[in-house]
């Protein structure tokens, strides 16, 4: 897909995401070095390797992708097959992130300077640059409010295709569908194709039960790790007072006072990204929370690996 869309106005940055400050947060990452990852997937044994860099092992060959560098297309068996394939060496195999974003009616919600669903694409946009400029792939799956892939691309054409993609989803209608958790780590597993990192991106409200075994069976065939985007009133009770929340069109006043509801008040709120966390950390997984103010960059930066370049 191009990065740029046409026939439509950029959104605001708080409400609606903005395609042009996605594309400059490529400016902030700097060259970016991420640590070393294990390749957990099963080919003919159970060894696995260990990305290193610039290996000139040759590993397999795959279906010829948009991005692929024409100089290493395997030629006998484009001819058997009839399809273009590319030669994969080992740090190209290995070398691949893919994110999984949220887009559930929950992550449009904000009282503090942008609305989730505008923080989780500017994660998703430095994880995207990240990878871009470690020389990997990128790939997105979006889930529950709208069901959107993006195939793996590299360099700074996947970097802004991704973008693309993040402010395009973004501008669809929102709906009422949804998907548990569960459903999209099994789903992943299916898509992964030999993805050495996968970042989940949530708010954390379509957790359920089965997710854990699912988020096991995924760990156990990627380097994963998990930012929790949540709005400030979803991690600390607020202050004393009298909140206007708008839904649908309709304003009303939501008036707390007293110590033990605003505990209450922030507690209902937080129990999506209350159990998104509790569920990574008890499985093992890597796991950040921040708010709609945050700066991303340390976080995903954090979960990633990244080693140092940064600016």
């Amino acid at each position: 897909m191009s990065a740029m869309l046409p026939n439509r106005v950029d959104g605001d940055g708080r409400t609606q995401v903005s395609l042009a400050e996605l594309i400059a947060l490529g400016t902030r990452v700097g060259r970016a070095k991420l640590a070393a990852t294990e390749s957990r997937a099963a080919r003919g044994g159970s060894q696995s390797s260990r990305l290193f860099g610039r290996g000139m092992d040759y590993a397999e060959s795959r279906v010829y992708q948009a991005g692929d560098d024409v100089r290493r297309l395997d030629w006998r068996l484009t001819a058997r097959s009839g399809k273009l394939h590319t030669k994969l060496f080992q740090e190209e195999r290995e070398g691949q992130l893919l994110i999984l974003l949220d887009t559930n009616a929950s992550l449009r919600f904000g009282t503090r300077v942008r609305f989730k669903s505008v923080q989780v694409a500017r994660v998703a946009a430095i994880a995207a640059w990240l990878a871009m400029r470690a020389g990997e792939r990128v790939g997105m799956m979006a889930f529950g409010g709208n069901d959107r892939l993006l195939r793996p691309q590299g360099g700074a054409h996947g970097a802004l295709s991704a973008c693309g993609a993040l402010a395009e989803w973004d501008a669809l209608p929102a709906t009422d569908r949804s998907e548990p958790l569960s459903t999209v780590l099994l789903r992943a597993r299916r898509l992964q194709h030999g993805a050495s990192r996968v970042l989940l991106l949530s708010d954390g409200f379509s957790t359920d039960g089965e997710a854990r075994r699912h988020l096991l069976e995924l760990k156990a065939r990627a380097d994963i790790g998990v930012l929790v985007v949540a709005d400030a009133l979803e991690r600390e009770p607020p202050p004393p007072g009298r909140y206007p929340l708008e839904h649908d069109g309709e304003r009303r006043d939501v008036v707390l006072l007293g110590e033990r509801q605003r505990r209450e008040f922030q507690q209902m709120l937080g129990s999506g990204p209350a159990r998104l966390e509790a569920l990574a950390r008890g499985v093992g997984v890597r796991c950040r929370v921040i708010d709609t103010r945050d700066d991303p960059l340390p976080a995903v930066s954090e979960l990633l690996g990244v080693t140092g370049g940064r600016r």
